[in-house]
């Protein structure tokens, strides 16, 4: 069962609690949101291509490990949680591609392919190292962006998610994604 048909109040109350430094919280979360990571894990990374040696338990055990180390972080709401979630896969997903292209000794970067929907390019292979650059830079021009772009890339979450998490309204969200595919689409055929 998926946090999303628990109650988000349940999940915000062992985030909370786990702040606080109750450990307990920590071990009763993991089996709420477990399936929720594998579920944006799986999102991601089927759509790269065949032959990845990241596999979604992978990426949702190493985000997780990291997330249990985020000691300073005082968690508002399960999307607050995903939010980091998204930032900690980014990371992840960008270091693997690194090591994975410097493996292969210049011979090329991995390419994950882009959808419409979700992603700031039209359906183009762009290599993850490159649109890690890109939204980089697109944070220094606009941070807000920057943060939209990652939530509903390496988090895939929804409008009404990423807003919650953005503290902003979905209209808000809708029109700064719509900028920030476009600056970006630029960015990475350029």
């Amino acid at each position: 069962m998926s946090d999303k048909t628990r109650s988000p109040r349940q999940i915000t109350e062992l985030l909370i609690a786990w702040s606080d430094g109750r450990r307990e919280a920590g071990d009763d979360l993991m089996p709420l949101v477990y399936g929720e990571l594998r579920v944006l894990a799986s999102r991601y990374l089927r759509r790269e291509p065949a032959g990845r040696r990241l596999q979604p338990t992978e990426l949702v055990h190493e985000a997780y490990m990291r997330l249990v180390d985020q000691r300073r972080v005082q968690w508002r709401n399960r999307a607050h949680f995903y939010g980091i979630a998204a930032q900690i896969m980014r990371r992840i997903l960008v270091d693997h591609a690194r090591a994975h292209a410097a493996g292969k000794r210049g011979s090329g970067w991995e390419h994950i392919p882009l959808v419409e929907d979700q992603m700031p390019s039209g359906g183009d292979d762009v290599d993850i190292v490159a649109l890690d650059e890109a939204l980089a830079r697109l944070a220094m021009v606009d941070a807000q962006q920057a943060r939209i772009v990652e939530l509903r890339y390496f988090g895939g979450l929804t409008i009404d998610e990423v807003a919650e998490v953005a503290r902003i309204s979905p209209a808000t969200v809708v029109r700064e994604w719509t900028v920030a595919k476009a600056w970006l689409r630029a960015e990475l055929l350029s």
